[in-house]
């Protein structure tokens, strides 16, 4: 079998289309990994850059993509909706086939290590790279955003990072690197342009809050829109499937006197999370995934 990661770096740039695909560039040049994806987003002015390779290929490559966007981007400068804590916001691999995780948190810790000694940028580790319970969360690393982190990274011994220098890169700011299962960012817009809406329905929907299991919600106004927008990592669809967040969000804005616009998914989705929707919408029984034409002709 053989042996492929994914790996999805978040670069906080959003709007300079020259920047985002220098950053693409200098991973794509890497032997044997190929970019699948580049998604630019505005308003919360990030980007979303997937590829795949083998092991030791994505992590060069994820090496050089940090190393570009550290030369490209300036964190004193950036604003965006998206909370972020620099320039290379975080870097996960994914095992896709002959590999395990464990071979993934030992590729993030690779990349870690090399970040923090060869350009000085400090880089916590998450998820199953994690080294302790807190730190699995990146919404628990990134709290304080970079401005926050910026002082406390220097005079708190709890943000001290896992690689690099206890002090933020001068423009680059710092990197979470780690390993975990595919996740689906997915995003739904409202009908209204009140932030606090869609925070409102954030709020409940997310696991944090007693919400839906494995559920990450935040939100926020996007001004090119002039809609409130309610922004998701879906992190196990198979055990909250897509359909699932969407009912609930729809069962939210009917209480709240709103519509669902549209939604959107930034980057890649598996085909398998579509297909649980569309079971679960279509109220299939006794369906099996061998009744799809293409998942016959594949086998």
């Amino acid at each position: 079998m053989e042996r492929i990661v994914e790996c999805v770096p978040n670069f906080s740039e959003g709007r300079r289309e020259d920047v985002v695909k220098a950053i693409a560039d200098a991973a794509g040049r890497c032997e044997g990994v190929k970019v699948l994806d580049v998604e630019m987003d505005a308003s919360h002015n990030r980007s979303v850059v997937t590829f795949v390779g083998g092991p030791e290929e994505c992590a060069d490559a994820a090496f050089e993509a940090v190393k570009k966007a550290s030369e490209l981007i300036d964190m004193n400068r950036h604003e965006g909706e998206h909370p972020r804590i620099g320039a290379t916001d975080v870097v996960p691999f994914i095992p896709v086939s002959g590999v395990t995780m464990d071979d993934c948190v030992s590729l993030a810790r690779q990349l870690g290590s090399r970040v923090g000694e060869e350009l000085g940028i400090p880089v916590y580790l998450y998820e199953h790279a994690a080294t302790s319970p807190e730190r699995k969360s990146l919404p628990h690393i990134r709290r304080g955003q970079y401005e926050g982190l910026k002082e406390e990274i220097r005079s708190d011994p709890e943000r001290k990072p896992d690689y690099g220098p206890s002090e933020l890169h001068p423009t680059a700011g710092a990197t979470v690197v780690g390993a975990r299962e595919f996740l689906i960012a997915y995003n739904v817009n409202l009908s209204t342009s009140d932030k606090g809406i869609a925070q409102r329905i954030a709020k409940t929907i997310r696991e944090s809050n007693g919400g839906l299991k494995h559920v990450r919600a935040l939100g926020f106004y996007i001004e090119e829109k002039d809609m409130a927008q309610v922004s998701m990592n879906l992190v196990n669809f198979h055990a909250t499937p897509v359909q699932k967040v969407m009912e609930a969000i729809e069962e939210e804005c009917t209480k709240l006197g709103v519509e669902v616009v549209s939604s959107e998914v930034v980057g890649l989705i598996p085909q398998e999370a579509l297909t649980d929707s569309a079971i679960l919408y279509l109220k299939l029984k006794e369906f099996e995934r061998d009744q799809i034409i293409e998942n016959r002709l594949r086998e």
